[in-house]
């Protein structure tokens, strides 16, 4: 089955055809894109592309509706449209790609994958806010986490490298690109993550704030006026990385940090805090930690944060070789060979999770 998978982001559409053996044979990122854009830019792409059999679109937000990729339809994209108060950034690009893939592919079958549904089986202690009840209720108020379809590929690729089942597997899968997160995956399955209603809970990111007490943005909407729209602006494209250190590049932080730049170095101590204490957090979640796995575009491509990030976790088992983690390409442990647990670059494939469930679903 010749998949083609749309992955639409908050400003760009990378698409891809996954062969049936997972191999990619055509490429493309669309970049600046947006719903205006989208149906004649996507429609011209894809007529040089060749017969495709199925189409496999990610989707951010499923709430509490969609927990397993779903056939799209009439009233699924219904459905997925009233879901874009939850994600308005990034909801309405999701399903631009829907309609331009359409218009491009009419009659052939288009499935909707998730980056929520992975997380859907923490437990309600790691899914719920402590909010009264009523508004948990009324609102569908919880931790919904994202990333899910990295966070299930790296979870099965790294059984797959250690040569052990899911089953018995504790991992914490390092997700660090310009959106950051982690997520505990016991027995094959999510049982925590550091995202939560929002893209905006957990890990400093290139401009996401991650965790700030929601008492300081109540303050500055009744002490200094700032209006939500202003807050949700700053606290999502301004803050991160960028807020502390004047760039939401880690290797411009990194080289500035090595020049003597207390606002990089601060900004680069702040990150490495934070997602150290995050794995750690992870794996108590998990009464421990079998391997840790760093992906993404940080995660695969920073030595210095992998190796940083590592030497404060000694007491969770995890120590990196060093030459192994400057070097070598690909898949790769990069773990001491004594070490109790085991230390892994992998290659984040979404694509190739989404080719996955769109066959699984299909062939079903």
């Amino acid at each position: 089955m010749r998949v083609l998978v749309v992955n639409a982001g908050s400003s760009s559409l990378k698409l891809r055809v996954v062969e049936t053996d997972d191999t990619v044979s055509a490429a493309k990122d669309l970049a600046a894109f947006d719903e205006a854009a989208a149906l004649s830019a996507v429609e011209e792409e894809i007529r040089g592309l060749g017969p495709i059999d199925a189409v496999g679109h990610r989707i951010v937000h499923g709430g509490t509706e969609f927990t397993v990729a779903v056939r799209l339809g009439p009233e699924v994209e219904r459905r997925l449209r009233a879901l874009t108060e939850l994600a308005p950034l990034h909801q309405p690009k999701s399903i631009a790609g829907v309609d331009a893939a359409k218009a491009a592919l009419p009659g052939v079958p288009a499935v909707a994958c998730f980056d929520t549904a992975f997380h859907v089986t923490m437990p309600d202690a790691a899914a719920s806010y402590a909010l009264p009840q009523a508004w948990r209720e009324r609102w569908n108020l919880r931790r919904y986490g994202f990333h899910g379809l990295s966070h299930a590929y790296l979870s099965r690729q790294a059984a797959a490298i250690l040569g052990r089942p899911a089953k018995g597997l504790r991992l914490v899968t390092c997700h660090l690109g310009a959106g950051a997160s982690l997520c505990a995956v016991a027995d094959g399955r999510s049982v925590d993550t550091t995202m939560g209603f929002t893209p905006l809970e957990g890990l400093v990111m290139a401009t996401r704030c991650g965790n700030v007490d929601p008492g300081l943005v109540l303050w500055l909407e009744e002490h200094v006026g700032m209006a939500p729209a202003e807050l949700a602006a700053t606290l999502e494209y301004r803050s991160g990385l960028l807020g502390l250190g004047g760039s939401a590049d880690i290797r411009v932080l990194l080289s500035r940090r090595d020049s003597g730049d207390p606002a990089a170095a601060l900004a680069i101590g702040v990150y490495l805090h934070r997602l150290r204490a995050g794995v750690a957090a992870m794996a108590s979640a998990m009464g421990g930690l079998d391997a840790l796995v760093f992906a993404g575009g940080v995660g695969e491509n920073s030595p210095r944060i992998r190796g940083e990030c590592c030497d404060g976790l000694g007491f969770l088992g995890i120590h990196i070789d060093p030459e192994g983690n400057r070097s070598g390409i690909g898949d790769r442990q990069i773990g001491a060979a004594d070490a109790p647990a085991s230390t892994m670059v992998i290659e984040s494939r979404e694509d190739l999770e989404i080719a996955r469930e769109v066959r699984r679903l299909l062939q079903s």
